[in-house]
């Protein structure tokens, strides 16, 4: 039977951390993948 809840359900969709996942958006990046594609994805950095 799959989780339902919890940390698990949601991994990173580059590297399948669980761990820092971002899931605002739906964007379900870890926190070290997000700042890699966060450019193309056409977040921009103000400060």
């Amino acid at each position: 039977m799959p989780k339902k809840l919890g940390r698990a359900v949601h991994p990173c969709r580059l590297c399948g951390s669980t761990e820092g996942i971002i899931r605002k958006y739906d964007l379900y990046y870890c926190r070290k993948c997000f700042r890699e594609v966060a450019k193309s994805l056409g977040f921009k950095k103000y400060s």
